[in-house]
């Protein structure tokens, strides 16, 4: 016999409101309550972003109501985003003309706006800027945050050699081997930034449950966001939606590996020009 949430989401598709007729795995059953979640991608995915929009269609539609936390929108444009919701409540373009920036497919990113203004749940601009990151890049920290913002964050904290030495080789390889060595660890710091800031997003609605959208560097345990989540780590679940043949991706770094077929795109690498984007730009 399907379990009654099974029941729900199924009637839910049938009423159009899912995007895939695929069964809910069994992960998807954390998916509750006051757990913190996140949903990694390969931003030019569009079945990971397919898949991964039916996994929260179909929480929400068994009850579920979090925070829809989103890298794609940077922290600066949470005034945007509210008000966009008081001008056009239901309006999912109205909130990505006023909030979104550039840099995004928002035709993939559209559909999670439009679930949280559906279910009228928080939706949450979550990530540093271009501006403050590259800051970080050149001045540190403090070029950002105050003393006191630094210690809320947790960025004052000791990073295990391990750890940065991770964090740089990602730097490393996501910008194609272009870099100098030298750029790396003043690049890492950014990267360290972003991740603090998403989680302390993540942490500020955790009460409620919250799920953060972004890539799946973000998404890693071992060096990611929930490395910066002051949470019991039962409540804290890392999803990662990974393309075949990624073998470079630690599996370990997560709780769930979701595979699919690779987007098709020309080699990333081919056209890279050495400069200062959103860190690793993961």
């Amino acid at each position: 016999m399907p379990s009654a949430r099974f029941a729900v989401a199924f009637v839910a598709c049938l009423l159009g409101a899912c995007t895939t007729a695929a069964p809910p795995a069994a992960w998807e059953g954390r998916l509750r309550g006051n757990a913190v979640v996140v949903l990694g991608e390969v931003h030019d995915n569009a079945e990971q972003h397919r898949l991964r929009l039916g996994v929260l269609e179909r929480a929400v539609a068994a009850g579920w109501r979090p925070a829809i936390v989103m890298e794609q929108f940077d922290r600066e444009r949470q005034v945007d985003i509210d008000r966009a919701r008081r001008e056009r409540p239901l309006d999912a373009q109205h909130v990505v003309d006023l909030a979104g920036g550039s840099g995004w497919n928002w035709d993939f990113y559209r559909p999670f706006v439009d679930l949280a203004l559906r279910y009228r749940l928080p939706l949450v601009a979550a990530d540093l800027s271009n501006v403050d990151t590259t800051k970080i890049v050149r001045g540190g920290f403090a070029a950002v945050f105050d003393a006191a913002g630094i210690a809320a964050l947790g960025l004052d904290r000791p990073i295990e050699p391990a750890w940065q030495s991770a964090q740089e080789s990602e730097i490393d390889a996501g910008h194609c081997h272009a870099l100098p060595a030298t750029l790396w660890p003043r690049m890492a710091q950014a990267q360290f930034a972003r991740d603090a800031v998403l989680a302390r997003a993540l942490a500020d609605h955790a009460e409620q449950g919250a799920v953060l959208i972004a890539g799946n560097g973000h998404a890693r345990r071992d060096v990611g966001v929930p490395r910066w989540l002051v949470l019991d780590p039962g409540r804290v679940l890392s999803v990662a939606f990974l393309e075949d043949g990624d073998d470079a991706t630690p599996l370990s770094a997560f709780d769930v590996v979701v595979r699919t077929a690779p987007a098709e795109r020309s080699d990333p690498c081919a056209a890279f020009e050495a400069r200062e984007p959103k860190a690793a730009g993961r």
